[in-house]
């Protein structure tokens, strides 16, 4: 199950693999790169397993809801944590409202609810509002080191 990801040129709507969403691709319509994916992701489950199973770099999850003050509040770095770490992360947004059994899959119980995957495992899950430093720390923790 692919995500699908328009082209800021030319609208075109691109089928990307899990396994590349943290790549630059090319536009299947007019060849402009596709940057690697640099803003939240809404998910449902199978997207969300598809994704974290086959991602080669870390997952930031967001659990939210429409409704949740602190949720709204805490937007503005999620997508900053995205953008910051465009190509050595990726930010996934699940909406606790639509998704309520995939949320306790996870025990959500109180939102916001960020949870770090590395290597389809979580490796750290915590409720309350953080800011993007502490965010990026948390995926820059996990990241598979480079090596030159």
């Amino acid at each position: 199950m692919p995500a699908i990801r328009s082209c800021k040129q030319c609208g075109q709507k691109n089928r990307i693999a899990a396994n590349h969403l943290s790549d630059t691709g090319r536009c299947g319509a007019c060849k402009t790169p596709l940057p690697p994916l640099d803003e939240p992701l809404q998910v449902d489950a199978a997207l969300f397993d598809e994704i974290v199973q086959n991602s080669r770099v870390p997952v930031l999850v967001d659990f939210w809801a429409e409704w949740c003050g602190p949720c709204r509040a805490a937007a503005p770095e999620v997508a900053r944590t995205a953008r910051d770490m465009a190509g050595d992360a990726l930010v996934l947004k699940v909406d606790t409202d639509k998704h309520q059994q995939f949320a306790a899959r996870f025990q959500v119980r109180g939102i916001p609810n960020f949870a770090v995957f590395s290597a389809g495992k979580l490796v750290k899950q915590q409720a309350g509002v953080v800011g993007h430093d502490v965010m990026e720390e948390w995926l820059r923790s996990v990241a598979p080191s480079r090596t030159a």
